[in-house]
């Protein structure tokens, strides 16, 4: 997915000359093509991402399109303060991207686990936040974060995740999209961890068991009107993320449930639990380690649905 986010900014970078490039003190030479192409507006803000969010921040009120990238948990926790009170309450059009979300680095331990991001930035007022699922989605949701005129902060994977959208729409924030129909259990998925989704309703599948996938990839604002339609048609619903159970994607359709009192399906959330991973290794072993592998999304959903 980064090697998808350095390509298209450079695409359009080259096209749009207020497009500019922070970094974080990573991806220099991940963007030798950006620098030589686009002359100038390549930053390495070396280890100070809060000033470097201050800087974006700055940039995008002189009418500037900057673009701010760093690992995920320094662009988030680390800057919170600034992308509080220089981005958001400024409404300035800074777009922060976070590589290496959810347990992209999981071999490098809890100082680059990023399971809290979007707990802490959705309670900020204005902020869009975006969790793209694939390479084809990073470049679709990059052109739209450019385009959406206000803060938005964009969480992606590391490398090596899996086109699973070849040939997407263009990307709508706020929409989400239904990739897989089925009558019987409903799956809502957002990020990288959709492929793990998608074989847990294959799993589903061989089971007899048929499932609904939606991707999700806004996670504010959720599109409100296809989760009414999923918990009309669903008795149970399964929410998954890669990120912690408290306070993030699955977090925010609760409480939209409860505003708009839609209490009829029994609800399933698949996430990281409330507690540090002690253990070490890579994705795919956290992912076991914490539940959100296909098969064991598959087996909790089927235990659901028995009479």
């Amino acid at each position: 997915m980064r090697n998808a986010f350095a390509s298209e900014i450079t695409k359009l970078a080259e096209a749009d000359p207020r497009i500019h490039l922070l970094s974080g003190d990573i991806g220099n030479r991940l963007f030798n093509d950006f620098q030589a192409k686009c002359p100038g507006r390549f930053f390495n803000c070396g280890v100070a991402e809060a000033n470097m969010i201050s800087v974006g921040a700055g940039m995008a009120l002189c009418g500037l399109k900057p673009v701010a990238y760093t690992i995920t948990t320094f662009i988030t926790a680390r800057c919170f303060e600034q992308i509080k009170l220089d981005v958001c309450y400024n409404e300035a059009p800074l777009v922060i991207v976070g590589v290496g979300s959810g347990l992209a680095y999981a071999s490098l331990g809890p100082t680059h686990h990023a399971f809290e991001d979007m707990a802490i930035l959705r309670t900020l007022p204005g902020l869009t936040i975006l969790a793209p699922a694939d390479p084809p989605e990073v470049r679709t949701a990059l052109r739209a974060a450019l385009a959406h005129g206000g803060p938005v902060y964009m969480r992606i994977g590391k490398k090596g995740e899996p086109t699973l959208m070849p040939d997407p729409p263009p990307f709508q924030i706020g929409k989400g999209r239904i990739l897989r129909k089925g009558a019987d259990a409903c799956l809502l998925s957002t990020g990288v961890v959709l492929s793990e989704t998608l074989h847990a309703a294959e799993a589903l599948a061989a089971r007899g068991i048929q499932a609904t996938v939606v991707h999700m990839p806004t996670v504010k604002p959720l599109d409100a009107e296809l989760l009414g339609d999923m918990f009309r048609t669903h008795r149970v619903i399964g929410v998954v993320e890669e990120h912690s159970r408290i306070g993030g994607f699955s977090s925010a359709v609760l409480e939209w449930a409860a505003d708009a009192e839609a209490f009829g399906p029994r609800l399933l959330r698949f996430g990281l639990p409330d507690a540090f991973i002690h253990e070490s290794g890579e994705q795919e072993y956290a992912r076991g380690f914490c539940g959100i592998r296909g098969e064991q999304i598959a087996e909790n959903v089927a235990r659901a649905l028995e009479p």
